[in-house]
Protein backbone atom coordinates (compact mmCIF):
# COMPACT_ATOMS: atom_id res chain seq x y z
CA UNK A 1 0.00 0.00 0.00
CA UNK A 2 1.49 3.31 1.09
CA UNK A 3 0.32 6.76 0.15
CA UNK A 4 -0.47 7.34 -3.49
CA UNK A 5 2.53 8.54 -5.43
CA UNK A 6 5.03 7.49 -2.77
CA UNK A 7 7.33 4.78 -4.14
CA UNK A 8 8.08 1.64 -2.20
CA UNK A 9 11.52 1.47 -0.65
CA UNK A 10 13.38 -1.38 -2.34
CA UNK A 11 16.98 -0.60 -1.40
CA UNK A 12 18.78 0.30 1.82
CA UNK A 13 22.02 2.25 1.36
CA UNK A 14 24.54 2.29 4.21
CA UNK A 15 27.45 4.53 5.04
CA UNK A 16 30.38 2.48 6.31
CA UNK A 17 32.30 4.30 9.07
CA UNK A 18 30.37 4.60 12.35
CA UNK A 19 27.41 2.81 10.76
CA UNK A 20 28.44 -0.67 9.59
CA UNK A 21 31.81 -0.46 11.31
CA UNK A 22 33.16 1.45 14.28
CA UNK A 23 36.10 3.56 13.12
CA UNK A 24 38.74 5.01 15.42
CA UNK A 25 41.84 6.57 13.84
CA UNK A 26 43.73 6.33 17.12
CA UNK A 27 43.66 2.53 17.38
CA UNK A 28 46.63 1.88 15.11
CA UNK A 29 48.67 4.56 16.91
CA UNK A 30 47.85 3.06 20.31
CA UNK A 31 48.85 -0.37 19.05
CA UNK A 32 52.16 0.63 17.47
CA UNK A 33 53.45 3.66 19.42
CA UNK A 34 54.13 3.28 23.17
CA UNK A 35 55.08 6.92 23.79
CA UNK A 36 52.00 9.07 24.35
CA UNK A 37 53.42 12.38 23.14
CA UNK A 38 54.67 10.83 19.91
CA UNK A 39 51.38 8.98 19.49
CA UNK A 40 49.41 12.24 19.58
CA UNK A 41 51.70 13.85 17.03
CA UNK A 42 51.50 10.91 14.64
CA UNK A 43 47.73 10.62 15.00
CA UNK A 44 47.25 14.28 14.13
CA UNK A 45 49.85 14.25 11.34
CA UNK A 46 48.33 11.22 9.60
CA UNK A 47 44.64 10.99 10.47
CA UNK A 48 43.65 14.62 11.05
CA UNK A 49 45.36 15.89 7.93
CA UNK A 50 44.45 17.52 4.62
CA UNK A 51 46.08 14.52 2.92
CA UNK A 52 43.63 12.13 4.61
CA UNK A 53 40.72 14.05 3.05
CA UNK A 54 42.47 14.13 -0.34
CA UNK A 55 42.94 10.36 -0.15
CA UNK A 56 39.20 9.93 0.46
CA UNK A 57 38.64 12.25 -2.51
CA UNK A 58 40.91 10.07 -4.63
CA UNK A 59 42.91 13.09 -5.81
CA UNK A 60 46.35 12.07 -4.50
CA UNK A 61 48.09 8.71 -4.37
CA UNK A 62 48.97 6.97 -1.11
CA UNK A 63 52.67 7.65 -1.85
CA UNK A 64 52.01 11.38 -2.25
CA UNK A 65 49.89 11.48 0.89
CA UNK A 66 52.42 9.69 3.05
CA UNK A 67 55.28 11.82 1.76
CA UNK A 68 53.49 15.06 2.70
CA UNK A 69 52.59 13.68 6.15
CA UNK A 70 56.12 12.50 6.91
CA UNK A 71 57.60 15.83 5.76
CA UNK A 72 55.81 17.56 8.64
CA UNK A 73 57.61 15.40 11.23
CA UNK A 74 61.06 16.11 12.65
CA UNK A 75 62.79 12.96 13.85
CA UNK A 76 63.57 9.69 12.04
CA UNK A 77 61.65 7.86 14.82
CA UNK A 78 58.51 9.90 14.17
CA UNK A 79 58.79 9.48 10.42
CA UNK A 80 59.21 5.73 10.81
CA UNK A 81 56.26 5.48 13.22
CA UNK A 82 54.01 7.51 10.88
CA UNK A 83 54.99 5.29 7.95
CA UNK A 84 54.14 2.16 9.94
CA UNK A 85 50.79 3.51 11.14
CA UNK A 86 49.87 4.59 7.64
CA UNK A 87 50.76 1.18 6.23
CA UNK A 88 48.67 -0.71 8.77
CA UNK A 89 45.73 1.52 9.76
CA UNK A 90 43.17 -0.65 7.96
CA UNK A 91 44.16 -3.62 10.13
CA UNK A 92 43.41 -1.78 13.40
CA UNK A 93 41.04 1.14 12.98
CA UNK A 94 37.83 -0.61 11.92
CA UNK A 95 35.67 -3.12 13.79
CA UNK A 96 32.24 -4.41 12.77
CA UNK A 97 29.55 -2.53 14.71
CA UNK A 98 27.77 -4.78 17.17
CA UNK A 99 24.29 -5.79 15.94
CA UNK A 100 24.78 -4.69 12.33
CA UNK A 101 25.52 -8.13 10.90
CA UNK A 102 22.21 -9.45 12.22
CA UNK A 103 20.27 -6.39 11.01
CA UNK A 104 21.86 -6.58 7.55
CA UNK A 105 20.98 -10.26 7.18
CA UNK A 106 17.40 -9.60 8.27
CA UNK A 107 17.04 -6.85 5.66
CA UNK A 108 18.45 -9.17 2.98
CA UNK A 109 15.94 -11.88 3.95
CA UNK A 110 13.13 -9.34 3.55
CA UNK A 111 14.27 -8.86 -0.05
CA UNK A 112 15.88 -5.42 0.07
CA UNK A 113 18.78 -4.52 -2.20
CA UNK A 114 21.70 -3.49 0.02
CA UNK A 115 24.37 -0.97 -0.95
CA UNK A 116 27.28 0.92 0.60
CA UNK A 117 28.03 4.58 -0.15
CA UNK A 118 31.05 5.76 1.83
CA UNK A 119 33.66 8.49 1.88
CA UNK A 120 36.74 6.26 1.81
CA UNK A 121 40.14 5.98 0.18
CA UNK A 122 41.20 3.39 -2.39
CA UNK A 123 42.85 1.38 0.43
CA UNK A 124 39.37 0.20 1.38
CA UNK A 125 38.89 -1.46 -2.02
CA UNK A 126 41.54 -3.99 -1.01
CA UNK A 127 40.22 -4.81 2.44
CA UNK A 128 36.55 -3.85 2.87
CA UNK A 129 35.49 -7.49 2.54
CA UNK A 130 37.44 -8.26 5.72
CA UNK A 131 35.87 -5.54 7.88
CA UNK A 132 32.27 -5.00 6.79
CA UNK A 133 29.76 -7.24 8.58
CA UNK A 134 27.65 -9.53 6.34
CA UNK A 135 29.52 -8.32 3.24
CA UNK A 136 28.06 -11.25 1.29
CA UNK A 137 24.62 -9.58 1.59
CA UNK A 138 25.58 -6.40 -0.26
CA UNK A 139 24.71 -5.81 -3.91
CA UNK A 140 27.09 -2.94 -4.51
CA UNK A 141 29.75 -0.77 -2.91
CA UNK A 142 30.78 2.78 -3.86
CA UNK A 143 33.75 4.58 -2.29
CA UNK A 144 34.36 8.29 -2.80
CA UNK A 145 37.96 7.82 -3.97
CA UNK A 146 36.75 5.80 -6.97
CA UNK A 147 34.68 8.69 -8.31
CA UNK A 148 36.71 11.67 -6.99
CA UNK A 149 33.87 13.32 -5.12
CA UNK A 150 32.39 12.93 -1.64
CA UNK A 151 29.16 13.01 0.31
CA UNK A 152 27.36 15.37 0.73
CA UNK A 153 28.15 16.46 -2.87
CA UNK A 154 25.23 15.53 -5.07
CA UNK A 155 27.60 13.96 -7.62
CA UNK A 156 28.47 11.22 -5.15
CA UNK A 157 24.85 10.10 -4.82
CA UNK A 158 24.29 10.39 -8.58
CA UNK A 159 27.25 8.07 -9.16
CA UNK A 160 25.57 5.57 -6.81
CA UNK A 161 22.24 5.69 -8.68
CA UNK A 162 23.91 5.46 -12.08
CA UNK A 163 26.37 2.70 -11.27
CA UNK A 164 23.77 0.39 -9.73
CA UNK A 165 20.74 1.58 -11.76
CA UNK A 166 18.85 2.73 -8.68
CA UNK A 167 15.85 5.02 -8.44
CA UNK A 168 16.59 7.43 -5.55
CA UNK A 169 12.92 7.40 -4.54
CA UNK A 170 13.17 3.65 -3.95
CA UNK A 171 16.28 3.98 -1.76
CA UNK A 172 16.65 4.75 1.94
CA UNK A 173 19.99 5.99 3.28
CA UNK A 174 21.60 5.36 6.69
CA UNK A 175 24.48 7.70 7.60
CA UNK A 176 25.85 9.08 10.89
CA UNK A 177 26.13 12.69 9.63
CA UNK A 178 23.09 14.93 9.18
CA UNK A 179 24.68 16.80 6.24
CA UNK A 180 25.05 13.51 4.35
CA UNK A 181 21.39 12.66 4.91
CA UNK A 182 20.45 16.16 3.73
CA UNK A 183 22.65 15.72 0.67
CA UNK A 184 20.84 12.47 -0.10
CA UNK A 185 17.42 14.12 0.33
CA UNK A 186 18.46 16.85 -2.10
CA UNK A 187 18.88 14.13 -4.74
CA UNK A 188 15.59 12.37 -3.93
CA UNK A 189 16.73 9.69 -1.47
CA UNK A 190 15.24 9.86 2.02
CA UNK A 191 17.16 8.61 5.02
CA UNK A 192 17.86 8.40 8.72
CA UNK A 193 20.69 9.99 10.70
CA UNK A 194 22.26 7.20 12.77
CA UNK A 195 24.42 9.55 14.86
CA UNK A 196 23.65 7.89 18.20
CA UNK A 197 24.69 4.41 16.99
CA UNK A 198 21.58 2.84 18.54
CA UNK A 199 20.92 -0.28 16.44
CA UNK A 200 17.55 -1.02 18.10
CA UNK A 201 16.24 2.44 17.17
CA UNK A 202 17.56 1.97 13.63
CA UNK A 203 15.73 -1.36 13.38
CA UNK A 204 12.48 0.31 14.43
CA UNK A 205 12.93 3.05 11.84
CA UNK A 206 13.54 0.47 9.11
CA UNK A 207 10.48 -1.52 10.14
CA UNK A 208 8.37 1.62 9.65
CA UNK A 209 9.44 2.37 6.08
CA UNK A 210 7.67 -0.43 4.21
CA UNK A 211 4.12 0.81 4.55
Amino acid sequence: GGQKGKPMIKNIVFDMGNVLVDYDGDLVCRALIPDEEMRKRIYTTVFVSPEWVKLDMGIISEEQGLKAMVNRLDTPEEKEAATRCFAQWHLYNMRPKKGMEELTRQLKEKGYGLYICSNASVRLLECYRDVIPAIDCFDGVLFSAEVKCMKPQKEMYEHLYRRFRLDPGECYFIDDLEENIQGARDTGMDGYCFSDGNVEDLRKVLEQIKV
